[in-house]
């Protein structure tokens, strides 16, 4: 019997059999433009830490494995002065989380591989001499060194027996193969995108001598202890985050700043308001501790981290950042204590600040991070500071990704690597600019940026695909990308933007989309999509629009209310809802955060914010895309979307991309090549002759 619609599941691979991924003859001349095949030869730095004489600086080195396709990491050092790079561990598995002693003289690190699982080790750089710590059951996190260099202090997941209901029949005969057994779930929080089921268990601390032995469990009980770390400077007590109150898996946005005695295990909450206090460092005299949190009484969708000091025993705390409307993150104390360092997002770009602790000045010191995403630029970055002030920090722009940069007080910021100057210095680029914008909705200037193909020709009239990010509470930058490169080469011109409800632009923009999502953010949207028109070399008859995420649920929600687009890929989107909220990993805070009422007690709400409302407008041909172990915006978003196209009669296609989850759908080289691929091969579909 024949079915009223065929599904129609587009395999990555035979989109792409054509495509750049596939065979070829041998070429005659090198391949100057960007190709999905070069997504293989890129390398991304990150976690830079400097040395504590701020004259080494050892990093993470992601380098892309054609032949496991995947990024295999390893840990170099590089010269803070010459530039000069050495491997300290590469080989098999993944190296990471590599962390200075006090003193300078020795690194620790963890390597992950398939047959050891993870390991703790320390290196004697000076010597090159290397000793194993620890074998442990589950990767490390949050590595911190003791002031007097004789301990080293970690988080892990520590195992739990999980839940049990009833058993099985006895009796079971010898050689009998009977099903699984069942499998029980009690915990509010049970699965998490990238990750699946979570294994049972609990995040709790550790300490393990830096002369090796067994680590010795600290914190106890089934809640969550989180890191960053940090030891008092008598080395008697370690802080941390956490949420230890009753109903703790129910308010994940709930956590204290925690002091843990370590000679008995005592605990003692040095905060107590509502809202998340995280990331505690203690002043180099031991008389302060900095901290990062922000008042959540009233539950928006969005709210500026703040950073905070308070006295060693929890007394006295104030705001340092309360002037400045941006969030800030990744505190440090300055050498002299008289000052703290902190990062932000300000416009799509991350920069360094330092706070001056009695004054409340804030001085940028670097500009520029850049973070260790490929596909797409969102902002990010990370830096770690030296005793004399020097900032080591991940630096990429809109041609290369993360590279690893220094400053000094004083002096101009210097890129000490260049990871990418051999490929991407053959390769002709699409050229990014900014490009202004402002609001249709209310004049509001919106920041976005334009990507013209290599060989740019203004006379020509181009395709054009308007991009867009998730989130929604996230923000692109002027960074490197490989989808928009890959859009570049095939011809077309790329628009993306921070429509209202981005961060980066403080509270109010932020939550102009609060409760209130989708809304005039299409606006801004179209705005900027009207501005790249009105440069004169864009084909109004050949528009495109994509995203992922939040941009796949705008994707969805726009073509539900225009059909200006000649095609659509919406992209791991939000399409209702009701069934998002009651079946993403993150449920526990998704309904209260975003919509202040659960399903069942605004039913009318939630469907009038969901892009399956809009259904029955759609014409636009729409590409459905997603990950069929996402967790975030599960794939049964996606599936009632293209079945509701099919009901329709609306021209759509199923891509799934196999084993990847919401936030790893572009981690493979191979299946990120493929998906810009499938979406360049739908919008050639129907794209019309150019004029």
């Amino acid at each position: 019997m024949r079915r009223p619609t065929q599904l129609l599941l587009v395999s990555l691979l035979a989109l792409t059999a054509a495509g750049p991924m596939a065979g070829a003859a041998v070429r005659e001349a090198p391949q100057a433009l960007f190709t999905g095949r070069d997504l293989f030869g890129l390398e991304v730095a990150s976690d830079p830490q400097i040395r504590p004489d701020g004259d080494v600086i050892a990093y993470v080195r992601a380098t892309n494995d054609i032949m496991v396709d995947r990024a295999v990491r390893s840990i170099w050092l590089v010269d803070a002065k010459t530039g000069v790079q050495t491997p300290l561990v590469a080989g098999p598995g993944s190296a990471m989380s590599p962390r200075w002693s006090p003193d300078g003289q020795r690194l620790a690190y963890v390597q992950v591989t398939p047959d050891a699982g993870a390991q703790l080790y320390v290196q004697w750089v000076a010597t090159g001499r290397t000793a194993r710590l620890a074998t442990l059951d589950e990767a490390p996190s949050d590595l911190t060194w003791s002031p007097d260099g004789k301990t080293i202090a970690f988080t892990m997941l520590t195992s739990d027996d999980g839940a049990k209901l009833g058993s099985a029949p006895e009796g079971k005969p010898d050689n009998a193969k009977w099903a699984p057994a069942l499998t029980v779930e009690t915990r509010v929080n049970f699965r998490e995108d990238g990750e699946g089921t979570l294994k049972p268990g609990y995040s709790k601390i550790y300490t393990v001598s830096a002369e090796g032995g067994a680590p010795r469990q600290l914190t106890f009980g089934r809640f969550d202890d989180r890191g960053p770390l940090s030891f008092t400077k008598d080395g008697r007590y370690l802080l941390f985050s956490a949420n230890r109150s009753e109903g703790w898996e129910r308010d994940g946005n709930q956590t204290e700043i925690w002091r843990l005695t370590l000679a008995d295990g005592a605990l003692k909450a040095l905060t107590s308001r509502i809202g998340p206090d995280a990331s505690p460092v203690v002043s180099p005299d031991g008389r302060q501790v900095a901290y990062v949190g922000y008042d959540d009484s009233r539950r928006r969708g969005y709210e500026n981290q703040r950073l905070y000091v308070m006295d060693i025993d929890g007394g006295n705390s104030r705001v340092l950042t309360g002037g400045l409307d941006r969030s800030v993150d990744a505190p440090v104390w300055s050498a002299d204590g008289r000052s703290l360092y902190v990062d932000y997002d300000d416009h799509g770009s991350v920069r360094v600040a330092r706070v001056g602790l009695f004054s409340g000045e804030i001085e940028t010191i670097v500009a520029g991070l850049n973070g260790a995403g490929l596909d797409r630029p969102y902002s990010g970055g990370q830096f770690t500071v030296a005793r004399d002030g020097t900032v080591a920090f991940t630096q990429g722009s809109t041609s290369r990704p993360s590279d690893i940069a220094v400053a000094k007080k004083g002096a101009e910021a210097r890129r000490l690597t260049a990871l990418n100057a051999d490929l991407l210095g053959a390769k002709t680029l699409g050229k990014v600019e900014a490009l202004p914008v402002k609001s249709s909705y209310d004049g509001k200037p919106i920041d976005a940026w334009i990507v013209t193909p290599p060989n740019f020709d203004p006379a020509k009239k181009y395709p054009l695909i308007l991009e867009i990010h998730g989130g929604p509470f996230s923000a692109y930058g002027p960074g490197f990308s490989t989808d928009y490169q890959l859009y570049a080469a095939a011809g077309y011109v790329v628009v993306y933007a921070n429509p209202r409800g981005s961060t980066s632009y403080g509270e109010a923009f932020a939550n102009e989309i609060d409760r209130n999502y989708p809304s005039h953010d299409y606006d801004d949207l179209m705005s900027a999509v009207d501005a790249a028109v009105a440069k004169g070399f864009v084909d109004n008859d050949r528009l495109y629009v994509t995203g992922g995420s939040g941009g796949g649920a705008l994707t969805a929600w726009i073509v539900g209310k225009t059909s200006r687009f000649a095609a659509a890929a919406t992209q791991k989107p939000v399409i209702n809802w009701t069934s998002q909220v009651l079946t993403t990993d993150a449920y526990s805070s998704m309904a209260s955060y975003w919509f202040g009422k659960m399903p069942w007690e605004d039913p009318q709400g939630y469907w009038a914010r969901s892009p399956l409302s809009l259904v029955g407008n759609v014409k636009t041909p729409t590409l459905v895309v997603v990950g069929d172990q996402d967790l975030r915006t599960p794939v049964g978003e996606a599936e009632q979307y293209y079945q509701a196209l099919q009901l329709r009669g609306v021209p759509t296609a199923l891509v799934k991309v196999p084993g990847a989850s919401h936030g790893g759908i572009a981690s493979r080289p191979s299946q990120s090549a493929a998906k810009a691929s499938a979406i360049l091969a739908w919008f050639e579909k129907f794209q019309s002759p150019p004029k």
